[in-house]
Formats: structure tokens, C-alpha cells, sequence
């Protein structure tokens, strides 16, 4: 399991900080919810707060788009310090095209899909793809309820990928905290974003512990 903590529920006033005692408290990954407004009826983070803590930070920047045509801002969010770029299925017309250009640019890609969306968006881009987000809310708001279809959409994503033998993460987004890890975890997900769930519950190592205690229970 990877614990990726969404910093949209974190203290922005200390954003720094916040890094710092992730590190601390043994993760290796971070969540950055790029919301535009229009997308998603929200606003965030944009590259400049990214690129002024990134030499600050030695964790995984795994940044989600969720923005109409991310593929206009790809290079910028490299240039900020991005390692993986995310990008919704539903937000741009060539999906292969901004899958690929992401990994040209030297970054790690990734899909997401929204809660209706449909894995058969997936067919033709997987090879394009080193990560798939199943959005277990409809995205623009932190501190939603998990919705229960995640769980057989995850299952049908990991048969899809076996059976095409690919070894991909497929990571999950919304609602996420240690009472149903085990079975995402168990039904074939293997990155968790906790944002409220996690950052609600200091001191961090334990939220992390109580996260990786429920991982052990879904062997």
C-alpha cells in the first residue's frame, strides 16, 4: 500500500511544515488537488506554490488535475516539480495525445476517472498509462462520503489489467480512511489519498499506522 495524504485538507497557512512532518512520519507520497473552477467548482493550489515547496520536500509529488485541457499547463507543472501528472478522462479531447506528452516530459501519467464514468474509457490509453485514479466521490470538494460502486469498479479495473498483463497502480481518491482500506485494498487498489481522514487525525505516524495496520488486515 502507498499513502498518498491529500494536502487539500491540510493547514495551508503551513503548507511547508505539513510536508516536513509527513517525511517525518515515514510517508513517501503526497496528493496535490489542482482544481480550476470550472471542472470542478473549486479553486487550489497552482504551480508557483508548487515549485516554492518542492525543493523543500523529497516526497513523490503526485498531482491530480482537475482541470478542463490540462494539456495547455503540462510542461508548467513539470517545470514546477511534478512527478506524476493526473489527468481526468473527461477533460480532454485527446486523452492519448496528454498521456503521452506527459511522459515525454519526464513525468509518470495518469488517468482518472469520475464516479459515472465508465472503465471503457480506458480501452485505447492504457499502454499510455502508469496509474488509473477511480474517483470514489464526484471531485471538486474534500471531506465527501465514499460511494459504495468504487468497490466493484476497482474489482473490474484490476481484472481489466491483469488480463492484459499489465502491472500499473490503481489508486483511489475520495472518502478514503482505515475503515475501508482493507477493502479497496483487497478488491485491487494499492494507492490510498486520505485527506480529511488523514490530516483530521494527528500525530501523522499513527495515522499512518492505523492505515497500514488495516493494510495488513486485507492479506
Amino acid at each position: 500500500m502507498i499513502l498518498s495524504p491529500s494536502l487539500l485538507s491540510s493547514d495551508f497557512g503551513r503548507l511547508a511544515e505539513e510536508l516536513c512532518a509527513l517525511e517525518e512520519a515515514g510517508l513517501s507520497w503526497v496528493h496535490w488537488d489542482i482544481m480550476d473552477g470550472s471542472f470542478v467548482p473549486n479553486l487550489t493550489f497552482g504551480p508557483p506554490i508548487i515549485a516554492r515547496l518542492r525543493p523543500r520536500s523529497g516526497l513523490f509529488f503526485d498531482v491530480h488535475l482537475m482541470m478542463e485541457a490540462p494539456e495547455r499547463h503540462l510542461a508548467t507543472f513539470r517545470d514546477a516539480g511534478a512527478d506524476m501528472l493526473v489527468v481526468h478522462a473527461e477533460a480532454t479531447v485527446h486523452l492519448q495525445r496528454t498521456l503521452a506528452e506527459i511522459r515525454r516530459l519526464g513525468m509518470q501519467a495518469g488517468v482518472a476517472l469520475n464516479p459515472a464514468s465508465p472503465l471503457s474509457m480506458l480501452e485505447y490509453v492504457l499502454d499510455d498509462v502508469d496509474m488509473v485514479l477511480v474517483m470514489s466521490v464526484n471531485p471538486g470538494f474534500g471531506g465527501q462520503r465514499f460511494l459504495f460502486p468504487t468497490y466493484a469498479k476497482i474489482r473490474l479495473l484490476r481484472e481489466m489489467l491483469d488480463a492484459r498483463g499489465l502491472d500499473m497502480h490503481i489508486e483511489v481518491d475520495g472518502g478514503v480512511d482505515p475503515d475501508n482500506a482493507a477493502e479497496l485494498l483487497r478488491c485491487g487498489a494499492d494507492v490510498l489519498v486520505s485527506g480529511s481522514a488523514f490530516f483530521n487525525f494527528p500525530p501523522y505516524a499513527q495515522r499512518r499506522a492505523a492505515f497500514e495496520k488495516a493494510a495488513g488486515m486485507a492479506k
